[in-house]
């Protein structure tokens, strides 16, 4: 499901299952990440085929990437691998208005 920032900022604040996945590459989320955020990379495909096959599917995942396309991708395979609630932001992380965490 699409969801506007503040939708997807108030949802993740207010769900008691919630995972953030960042979907980008290592090297963008290097640059800068939402908090308690995991990183896996969508072009890995193999690799994070294998990841969603360990996760939870009963828990709420909120993904992000760079600009939104990237993660709607991982909310389709999720949903096709048997993931209910997957959240995808809108315009991604370059349109993040929230804190970003820097190394």
């Amino acid at each position: 499901m699409d969801l506007t920032q503040n939708e997807w900022q108030l949802q993740l604040n207010e769900a008691t299952d919630a995972v953030v996945l960042d979907v980008r590459t290592d090297y963008e989320f290097d640059e800068g990440y939402i908090s308690n955020a995991i990183n896996l990379d969508l072009y890995e495909a193999q690799k994070f085929m294998d990841k969603m096959a360990s996760l939870d599917k009963q828990k709420s995942y909120y993904i992000y990437c760079k600009s939104g396309s990237r993660s709607s991708q991982a909310c389709a395979l999720m949903n096709q691998m048997g993931f209910e609630k997957t959240y995808n932001l809108l315009g991604g992380i370059t349109e993040w208005e929230g804190p970003i965490i820097q190394h």
